[in-house]
């Protein structure tokens, strides 16, 4: 793998406090500590607190307890990604205003209307062209742009190609105003100069879009690696329900 690490190292582990830390989550904070120790770079903590409903300051200090029990600690000063929300509409905003997203008026009513019996509906783009500004709630969604694949190279799987047909016009920012996790991931490890982003393959069907968003906003993609999960006795992957 040596040979595949461009230039110097510096990963995240980015937990959501809205449970206890669960040992899938601090093993995958070992391998981004480990990685950059064995590549003398740096390893920087943040936490993804804009699931505002369900994060509570308790869940980040146990997080952090969890994290400083097997000796594990920031090089850098700790990242709080709710701090970053002007940040986040800043680059939204541009998005929109470059034609690369849009505003879109669709109800969900609509989107049953046109999913019909369909179980794994695609967004059509109804609103991809659509010049009017009715006074009524909108999403934000990301133009795909023109393609026929795309590929990355994962550090432990290898090249990963997605065919264009299996994405859509995916939404960036919520009707109350609230961003998407693969747009402030994106815009949150572009800032802190993420090189390699090692994370479950659970989240393997994300990575497609965030190289996407990275593209359009001119971010430098970063080398992703997606770990195997562990699963518990039941053959189902552990969750903060299991403790």
């Amino acid at each position: 793998m040596k040979d595949r690490i461009n230039g110097p190292v510096r990963v995240r582990f980015a937990p959501s406090p809205t449970g206890h830390l669960h040992i899938g989550s601090l093993r995958t904070a070992l391998f981004n500590y480990l990685f950059a120790r064995h590549y003398k770079g740096e390893f920087l903590l943040r936490i993804e607190d804009t699931d505002r409903e369900r994060s509570k300051a308790e869940y980040t200090d146990s997080i952090l307890a969890s994290l400083s029990w097997v000796d594990i600690q920031a090089d850098k000063p700790m990242v709080i990604q709710s701090d970053q929300i002007r940040r986040h509409q800043e680059v939204f905003e541009k998005l929109v205003a470059e034609g690369k997203a849009y505003k879109c008026y669709c109800t969900q009513d609509d989107l049953k209307k046109r999913a019909g019996d369909e179980l794994f509906f695609k967004y059509d783009g109804a609103c991809r062209s659509r010049d009017d500004q009715p006074d009524m709630p909108y999403v934000i969604r990301f133009k795909l742009p023109d393609f026929q694949e795309i590929s990355f190279d994962d550090l432990i799987r290898g090249d990963v190609t997605i065919p264009r047909d299996q994405l859509d016009d995916f939404i960036i920012v919520r009707s109350d105003g609230n961003p998407m996790y693969n747009f402030v991931v994106v815009v949150d490890d572009a800032d802190m100069r993420i090189t390699q982003v090692i994370r479950g393959e659970d989240h393997i069907s994300n990575t497609p879009k965030q190289i996407l968003l990275y593209q359009a906003c001119g971010y430098t993609v970063p080398q992703f690696a997606h770990i195997p999960l562990i699963l518990g006795p039941s053959g189902n992957r552990l969750s903060k329900r299991d403790g």
